[in-house]
């Protein structure tokens, strides 16, 4: 891989039953294949921001923090089953402003919106979205569920609020390249997302990442 290219979505140790990666492998790992950047996005909190930052430091790469937030409805709104309860949505410092906003999200995500999970709703990004670069996120992202749903309307009208909000040049549509086919060569979800997700970047002009 060539000095232009960074991983973007990255869970290490600190993204709780979910990541496994060790912070200081990770890094040995994006400098021997070249790359020059590097995020960090673990799951609703940045415990491991610090030992990240330092690790980059320390290995010539230049650190990306972010979060993987839950995304809900309405924070205070306890009344939902688990499963409903949440979307999954990439946020991305681009400035000392956008740290800061990142830190006050997660504070108020584990403090005011917790629900099992620490969550965030719409209000709390607009308010806090300065200094922040956003991505659809995974397959369980809010945009990508409703593009697999069929619902590409609201899908559509979505990603103009995350433009309007974040601005057009801080929101990309998120290409993941794992599980693009079965066996029998038909498209597994993650590949038709992918051909949803560059209709819509054709049709709005939503950069993809």
């Amino acid at each position: 891989m060539g000095t232009d290219f960074a991983h973007l979505h990255v869970h290490s140790e600190y993204s709780l039953l979910d990541g496994f990666s060790r912070t200081k492998k990770l890094v040995q790992q994006a400098k021997a294949q070249g790359m020059n950047h590097l995020a960090i996005t673990d799951h609703g909190a940045m415990y491991g921001a610090i030992e990240f930052y330092k690790a980059c430091k320390a290995g010539g790469i230049n650190p990306i923090i972010g979060i993987e937030a839950y995304l809900t409805e309405d924070m205070r709104d306890h009344s939902k089953r688990y499963s409903d309860d949440y979307h999954h949505l990439l946020l991305l410092a681009k400035n000392n402003t956008g740290y800061y906003n990142l830190l006050k999200l997660t504070t108020i995500a584990n403090t005011e919106g917790w629900h099992l999970r620490p969550r965030m709703d719409k209000s709390v990004l607009e308010k806090y979205a300065e200094g922040l670069i956003v991505t659809s996120s995974c397959l369980s992202g809010e945009i990508p569920k409703m593009l697999l749903k069929e619902q590409t309307a609201e899908a559509y009208k979505t990603a103009r609020w995350y433009q309007d909000v974040f601005g057009p040049e801080n929101f990309y549509l998120e290409i993941q390249e794992h599980h693009g086919t079965f066996d029998d060569g038909q498209p597994s979800p993650q590949g038709k997302l992918n051909q949803m997700l560059y209709q819509m970047h054709k049709e709005l002009h939503i950069p993809l990442v």
